[in-house]
């Protein structure tokens, strides 16, 4: 048996920059917890730490939090771009407090950069892509050589094995140790949610989309859940924890029509009573979809639009056209269902003219919410490779990849052009009377009115910075 604590580092948002700062969501690390899982089945002794939602600093864990811990064999944490120099300076710190421990980091950016990683001296193992079988394999001793999916150091090289075969079937996956969490201190973003508390989901891994802009997570495939086994888990989540709400967190909930329209019927007929939210495609829904979707308790979908110019549509191969997004959200509306609409400034042949073309999209297309947001380059996509090329990217410092600093510069548009433009593109979409009157009227409860209450002091502050 080996004792593994793994570690959700704490957030960072750039230079506090970040609209969302104050009312985003706080949520576990499912990969985590489906780590976790996996290594209780084998008789591990697993700890769960959750930095982002518990508010810990890197500055508590070296002061307190790491204490209540003994003899650790192993310490896996987590990192996207974002979080990787915590994530780091957490490394650090498990070196610094447990004798002979392992360090071992997995997520998105050590599995795109793992010989950056691995170069740290405070990290001995790199996860590639999925990470339950290949922790597994780790904590039951079997060489690093012989592990798909590892990277290592041996002798001062870095090493990194062959790939891992991505899990066929996603229901042989147990559910994730929600029992080694503290469930209270989740919380979703404001104005995202009907009923608390609620917890994030996955209903499949990858996204059938090919964007510039995203990083193709699980090699570009996608795998899915049955129906059964996502109500299996809601009810355990209802049943053990008392969530009211699940939102999925899928790349694209509806990709696999069959499976969300089984899964809809099942929450009407066995009459589970749970609101739910999810992300989509515009191309991936329909109205007859949408009408049994709310049926079920969907109350809100979330649809990356991402520029109202449609070479830039292009450019980010995103495959979808503004009619096509005018249709679905009127649609959605009818059926009576809540929309949020993303946008990005600053992708491939952005200017300050479709800028402003997609502001005033935003607004013809009215969604209930919107989301602007500043293109981030990230390392492994085709955005990053693009920019840096042309020698457009002008930082490096990972805590600087959030999706509201401006790490990159294009030609006309430099980084304060496109801050301006963020904070003027919220501006005009939520003061406009007709937006403030619309939310005043959905609110149907106090929790509702706290929610808008919050929502309208972080746009002021944000706009009086």
């Amino acid at each position: 048996m080996k004792k593994i604590l793994l570690i959700n580092p704490p957030w960072v948002i750039g230079e506090d920059k970040n609209l969302w700062n104050e009312v985003a969501s706080a949520w576990p690390s499912l990969g985590l917890g489906y780590i976790a899982a996996v290594l209780e089945i084998e008789g591990h002794q697993v700890y769960y730490l959750d930095c982002s939602s518990e508010h810990y600093t890197v500055g508590d864990l070296d002061r307190e939090i790491l204490d209540n811990y003994r003899e650790l064999d192993f310490v896996g944490i987590t990192a996207t771009t974002p979080l990787v120099k915590n994530a780091l300076a957490i490394a650090e710190l498990a070196k610094k407090k447990f004798k002979d421990v392992k360090v071992v980091l997995g997520g998105v950016h050590p599995s795109i950069m793992p010989d950056e990683v691995l170069s740290h001296p405070a990290v001995d193992y790199v996860v590639m892509d999925e990470g339950e079988e290949t922790m597994k394999e780790l904590a039951a001793g079997l060489e690093p050589a012989a592990i798909r999916g590892l990277g290592y150091k041996k002798d001062g090289q870095i090493h990194k094995n062959p790939p891992r075969p991505l899990i066929p079937d996603l229901d042989a996956i147990p559910a994730p140790a929600y029992h080694l969490m503290n469930m209270k201190t989740f919380r979703p973003a404001v104005g995202s949610y009907k009923r608390l508390p609620v917890m994030i989901l996955f209903a499949t891994r990858g996204c059938p989309g090919r964007c510039t802009f995203c990083y193709r997570t699980f090699r570009g495939l996608v795998r899915k859940r049955s129906a059964r086994n996502i109500i299996n888990e809601i009810k355990i989540l209802k049943r053990d924890y008392g969530i009211r709400e699940v939102a999925f967190y899928d790349d694209t909930f509806t990709i696999f029509r069959p499976v969300v329209k089984e899964f809809c019927e099942i929450m009407i007929n066995e009459n589970i009573n749970m609101t739910w939210s999810c992300f989509s495609r515009v191309d991936c829904v329909d109205e007859e979809l949408l009408r049994l979707m709310k049926k079920a308790g969907c109350h809100l979908i979330l649809f990356g639009v991402e520029s109202a110019d449609e070479q830039i549509l292009k450019n980010v191969n995103k495959r979808i056209s503004l009619d096509q997004v005018l249709k679905v959200i009127r649609t959605a509306r009818k059926v009576g269902l809540e929309t949020r609409a993303s946008f990005m400034f600053g992708n491939q042949g952005e200017t300050e003219e479709t800028i402003k073309k997609t502001i005033n999209f935003a607004i013809k297309l009215d969604p209930d919410e919107v989301q602007f947001n500043i293109a981030t380059p990230y390392p492994g996509t085709e955005l990053f490779a693009w920019a840096k090329e042309r020698g457009y990217i002008k930082s490096f410092d990972w805590n600087d990849y959030s999706m509201s600093n401006t790490v990159f510069e294009l030609p006309g548009l430099d980084r304060k052009k496109l801050q301006r433009y963020y904070s003027l593109a919220h501006r005009k979409f939520y003061f406009r009377p007709k937006v403030v009157l619309r939310r005043l009227f959905h609110i149907r409860s106090l929790d509702q009115l706290k929610q808008e209450f919050k929502g309208a002091l972080a746009l002021l502050r944000f706009f009086n910075k």
